[in-house]
């Protein structure tokens, strides 16, 4: 019997859980209830508050007698983290659902993004109508809306209840008929692209393609870098083609698109052949022209299309970033390699396009092969732009032949 783990605070909200309960019955699962609440449950659980404090190394009367809801939260979504993801690995359940406000969905969502990709989850939240990044991450939460608050039951209440298990149950139920999908044997590829480098990620896909590989893209968003990081962590791919490392302009200039202080870092961490280029830092990202905040008012901007805006960087910034890509790849243990596209670093910094800059290039490429560790990183300079043909194909061959050799 496929089994629902169903994670909420039991000794607030017993009622609602109860009937969320229920529900999974009637549709034939087997409930698995961890409780996250401070206090004791209205119910019997499988899971104790108990057993997740232990799990932060914590305990539980320790938590109750501090009478401090952010530290309660703080060491029970700990402690689920860390209990949730071994619970899964044990087997005991085949996917979670969880209901709550902002405290509820902060217990349990870090545990949510813990569990692998593909593990089913839903999380019924208060929050779920506005910016829910702090929550996802770069996992495959899926966010649906409350309405209301998960107080109580009622006609909006039970219908989005209903509707939620019924998503849950779903992806549990059905999973299997659709396996035959996800059966591949192919090694996996992780890209990033943006949509100035779009030609030289379609260029490298297909060669890559053509010789058995399977290459999943990623925008290069802040989002798009997180999740393919995350994957790399987890042992998803073979191998890495960082072509696009645009967020680093975004995270060390200013612009909306930044990945975090991290990014560029699980390839090396991991051990995981990579080849890196410099694809579109010479722009940084900013929302609507309106928007952009009046200390660059005087720089040079493309209106990309009316929601984003694109400002150049400067020889000042390029190098900040080049430094910033250096100490990433000197991270690495194993050799990895630098693709250096002399003529241009998007489809905008070419001959005549309006973000052409011969002069931040070479600062750019001045900086990252004066600083980087030859002992461990190859750096190929190609008198091409990134999205020549020959460029795109020479990075993907390159990044194969790390495969091979690391096998």
């Amino acid at each position: 019997m496929k089994t629902i783990a169903i994670a909420g605070t039991f000794d607030t909200k017993g009622t609602e859980f109860l009937y969320v309960k229920s529900l999974v019955e009637q549709l034939g699962f087997k409930p698995f209830m961890i409780h996250t609440g401070v206090f004791e449950p209205d119910f019997e659980v499988d899971i104790t508050n108990k057993d997740i404090a232990q799990h932060a190394g914590s305990d539980i009367a320790d938590i109750v007698r501090k009478k401090d809801r952010a530290f309660a939260t703080e060491i029970l979504s700990k402690g689920m983290e860390i209990l949730v993801p071994k619970l899964y690995a044990a087997g005991e359940f085949d996917g979670i659902i969880s209901f709550g406000g902002s405290g509820g969905t902060s217990l349990v969502t870090p545990a949510m993004r813990a569990l692998p990709i593909g593990v089913p989850k839903v999380m019924v939240s208060t929050m779920a109508s506005g910016n829910v990044a702090q929550y996802v991450g770069a996992s495959d939460i899926v966010m649906i809306p409350s309405i209301v608050d998960v107080a109580g039951l009622n006609q909006i209440s039970k219908t989005i209840f209903r509707n939620a298990i019924l998503t849950i149950a779903g992806m549990v139920g059905l999973k299997d008929q659709l396996k035959g999908d996800l059966e591949q044997s192919k090694p996996l590829i992780a890209a990033t692209m943006f949509g100035v480098t779009t030609p030289c990620i379609n260029y490298a896909k297909n060669y890559l393609e053509q010789r058995g590989y399977e290459v999943l893209v990623f925008h290069a968003t802040g989002t798009g870098g997180r999740t393919m990081d995350s994957l790399i962590s987890t042992g998803f791919f073979k191998g890495v083609l960082d072509l696009t490392t645009t967020e680093w302009c975004d995270e060390i200039v200013g612009g909306v698109l930044n990945a975090g202080p991290n990014r560029c870092e699980a390839a090396a961490k991991h051990g995981v052949p990579q080849v890196m280029s410099v694809g579109a830092l010479d722009m940084v990202n900013f929302g609507p022209f309106d928007t952009i905040p009046n200390c660059f008012k005087d720089r040079l901007f493309y209106r990309h299309n009316p929601t984003v805006t694109l400002m150049r960087t400067t020889e000042q910034e390029i190098i900040q970033v080049g430094n910033k890509l250096v100490e990433k790849l000197n991270m690495s243990s194993r050799k990895t390699i630098l693709m250096l596209p002399l003529q241009g670093l998007s489809s905008i910094d070419a001959e005549n396009q309006i973000f052409e800059g011969i002069n931040e290039r070479k600062a750019l490429f001045d900086t990252l092969k004066n600083g980087v560790n030859p002992s461990v990183v190859e750096v190929v300079e190609m008198n091409n732009h990134i999205n020549d043909q020959v460029f795109a194909e020479t990075a993907a061959q390159k990044l194969i032949e790390l495969i091979n050799s690391s096998n």
